[in-house]
């Protein structure tokens, strides 16, 4: 078996998308000749906490050391600010002072972020577990990107195999803009990136929009490996009403004007669709996403579910007649592929997806037949997307035919990625 450090900050109990991967990876890699060491903070600033993913942790080495991260400092300021900035919602319309002040302490005395005090006291920890196991390759995954420095620091004292997974890009990451960086810090952060994605020995993506922008970068193997989903799902019945659902954080960047537009006309114009419409929103909404819902005279007809640990996410997912995909209308997010949209896909229901035009996510769920795409200001097609599927579903048929989904299974996923490693 090869023996493979796994370097990560997001590990259950952290709940949320960012664990799913390398939780998932971790399961699976034994089955393809990979042992796993897993290397992950002992104490660290969870925004989100799922318990239940604890028991899905397999059995392999887990390596934990102490991290200090400024969160509980700045929450000495504001704790309902500092909790809020590091759920990643960024207040866009009139945030207060402190709002300014804790981003722009954020964006320029923590770079790459704000767990850059973990890097080198992980070093020099690692650097005996590399010589104690017989580690012959380091993985690293980011965000958040300063692990990525510490695979950088032990890549320069061992001959060893170092790969670089990037859930998200780097700085092109549409957040980038609010943290209110000097012209020092962005070139602290461009100068960053390029080190790591050339000393890198190969370099692992999740989209083929983030491969075409690094290539730009480095000439090392590049290789897209998408998120995933399990065989985890139990037979349920579809609600009864025409509950139409989006799964995770709802941030102002993605608040969906026209869909929310399109919703209230179709209700204005047709009685049948206002008795039986309900928009459930499961997980951290935004300010101003609830303003706009308000706005609209859609309150009554939204439920908010509140974080759901990742168990009730799929029978959520699998009840619902309509899902939700939705991403940020910019050039920065035409490459981001949520990691919901693998478990939509899994659970066989709709989707309507809405973003960018040449949103690499939206092509997904047209090539696969799983749905619709539709730009965010375009509400006479999204009237139409909705009104087709409220009368399939007045009927009874309203389903999902979709195609070749299965070569996002984690085992399959992870077969791609021992090959690679």
């Amino acid at each position: 078996m090869r023996k493979t450090l796994v370097i990560a900050y997001y590990w259950p109990p952290a709940g949320g998308p960012g664990v799913q991967r390398w939780l998932k990876f971790v399961k699976y890699l034994p089955e393809f000749g990979i042992e796993p060491i897993v290397y992950v903070p002992e104490n660290p600033s969870y925004p989100i906490v799922d318990e239940k993913l604890v028991a899905e942790v397999p059995e392999v080495k887990i390596l934990k050391q102490p991290i200090k991260e400024p969160y509980a400092w700045a929450s000495l300021l504001s704790p309902k600010k500092t909790k809020t900035i590091s759920s990643g919602i960024i207040k866009e319309k009139n945030p207060s002072f402190i709002e300014k002040m804790l981003l722009w302490i954020r964006g320029n005395f923590f770079i790459p972020d704000a767990r850059k005090l973990w890097v080198k006291p992980s070093i020099a920890y690692l650097t005996k577990v590399i010589a104690d196991e017989g580690i012959q390759t380091i993985i690293t995954t980011g965000p958040p990107h300063s692990l990525h420095l510490i695979g950088l620091g032990l890549k320069k004292k061992y001959n060893i195999q170092w790969i670089a997974d990037f859930r998200d890009p780097w700085t092109s990451i549409g957040y980038h803009k609010k943290l209110r960086l000097t012209k020092f810090a962005q070139q602290k952060h461009k100068a960053l990136e390029r080190k790591v994605l050339v000393s890198a020995d190969k370099v692992v993506v999740t989209s083929q929009t983030t491969k075409t922008e690094f290539e730009q970068i480095t000439p090392k193997p590049i290789k897209v490996i998408t998120n995933g989903f399990d065989d985890e799902l139990q037979p349920v019945t579809l609600d009864s009403a025409f509950t139409i659902s989006h799964i995770g954080s709802l941030l102002t960047g993605r608040n969906p004007l026209g869909l929310w537009q399109a919703i209230q006309e179709l209700m204005e114009e047709n009685e049948g669709f206002k008795k039986h419409t309900k928009i459930q929103l499961a997980g951290v909404v935004g300010e101003e996403v609830l303003q706009s819902i308000q706005r609209f005279g859609l309150d009554d007809y939204v439920v908010k579910l509140g974080y759901l640990s990742h168990d009730k996410v799929l029978e959520t997912q699998q009840k619902s007649q309509l899902l939700l995909l939705l991403e940020i209308d910019s050039e920065e997010t035409k490459g981001i592929i949520p990691g919901k949209l693998f478990e939509y896909l899994n659970a066989k229901r709709p989707i309507l997806a809405i973003g960018p035009k040449g949103w690499e996510a939206g092509a997904m769920v047209e090539r696969h037949r799983a749905g619709n795409t539709c730009s965010h200001d375009d509400v006479a097609a999204l009237k139409n997307v909705l009104l087709d599927a409220f009368k399939h579903y007045q009927k009874g048929t309203l389903l999902c035919h979709s195609e070749g989904v299965e070569q996002y299974n984690r085992k399959t996923l992870t077969e791609s990625l021992a090959k690679f490693i």
